[in-house]
């Protein structure tokens, strides 16, 4: 009985490590899609070709489309990506940088996603009701975020504390350029700038406190 309950175990052990080998296998293609298609998406907009998508990412369209059955799919699915890398990459920032510094990173990563979501617009402004649960999950994602790197900055000293994360979003998405604008660094250069004009007036904490 011990015998045939350790060669049930072994089989069950033996069954499982060509799953695990599967959903890595699904994971880096469904990344690499995503990945492409945003950077896809940033210079030719959602119209463009799958064949563009598919090279760039090294699949073929029957794992696109295995995948992502509609446009639609993949778009949404590209929003949320980009949402979830920009949300992703701030406890990194944190932990590298002090805090103005972090929050002048992740500002310039948020552009680069604004960049993405010029190129999404048409669609997500079109009224397909696939698209409408993207602005909640885009606050829900990014707004705790970016309020915890203000938070630590104001309490650091090192920007003033009169700027709301509103307030950066909205002007970081009035500094973004699209990818065919952007071509001299324009973006980058002015969010550089935001972030000197909120070290003015900064107030740093009081020895003791």
């Amino acid at each position: 009985m011990r015998e045939d309950t350790a060669q049930a175990d072994e089989g069950v052990a033996a069954a499982e490590q060509p799953a695990k080998r599967v959903r890595a296998d699904v994971r880096r293609n469904t990344d690499a899609l995503l990945t492409a298609a945003a950077e896809v998406f940033r210079t030719s907009g959602v119209d463009a070709p799958v064949r563009q998508i598919t090279a760039k990412a090294g699949v073929g369209a029957g794992t696109l489309y295995r995948h992502f059955p509609q446009r639609s799919d993949l778009i949404a699915a590209v929003f949320r990506h980009e949402v979830d890398a920009c949300a992703e990459a701030a406890p990194d920032l944190a932990e590298r940088h002090t805090p103005a510094d972090a929050l002048g990173e992740w500002l310039q990563r948020f552009a680069l996603f604004l960049a993405t979501k010029r190129g999404l617009s048409a669609a997500l402004h079109s009224g397909d009701p696939s698209y409408d649960s993207l602005p909640c999950y885009f606050d829900q994602r990014l707004m705790p975020v970016l309020t915890a790197l203000v938070d630590d900055a104001v309490k650091a000293g090192e920007i003033r504390g009169d700027v709301s994360p509103d307030d950066l979003l909205t002007a970081t998405r009035n500094l973004t350029l699209s990818a065919d604008e952007d071509e001299d660094g324009h973006t980058p250069r002015m969010i550089g700038v935001l972030v000197d004009g909120l070290r003015h007036g900064a107030r740093r904490p009081e020895a003791g406190r």
